[in-house]
């Protein structure tokens, strides 16, 4: 059962992982893409469903909430959006637009 369980979190981070990379927004799909591959392996349930409903959000509002242009909404400001806005901050991105 055990082996069961792991199979299926393994199936769902390379699920993650795929949406991360492949959301059709440039400049997001880095990001995210970034984020799967620094973090991803060690996320918690609750977290890859934080992360997942990053993923469930739309691009532009994404990409405005990590450049700081809007106040990020109470249901996507978690532990994870953090980690991904650290993540920005520390690779010293340059904003586009």
């Amino acid at each position: 059962m055990i082996d069961d369980r792991s199979e299926k979190i393994a199936i769902r981070r390379k699920r993650l992982r795929f949406r991360a990379q492949r959301r059709g927004f440039k400049e997001v799909d880095l990001i995210f893409g970034a984020f799967a591959d620094a973090h991803l392996a060690d996320l918690s349930s609750d977290e890859m469903d934080q992360f997942e409903a990053l993923l469930e959000a739309p691009d532009p509002d994404v990409y405005r909430w990590l450049k700081g242009d809007e106040d990020v909404p109470g249901e996507y400001d978690t532990a994870v959006f953090a980690k991904m806005k650290a993540l920005c901050a520390r690779g010293k991105l340059a904003w586009n637009g």
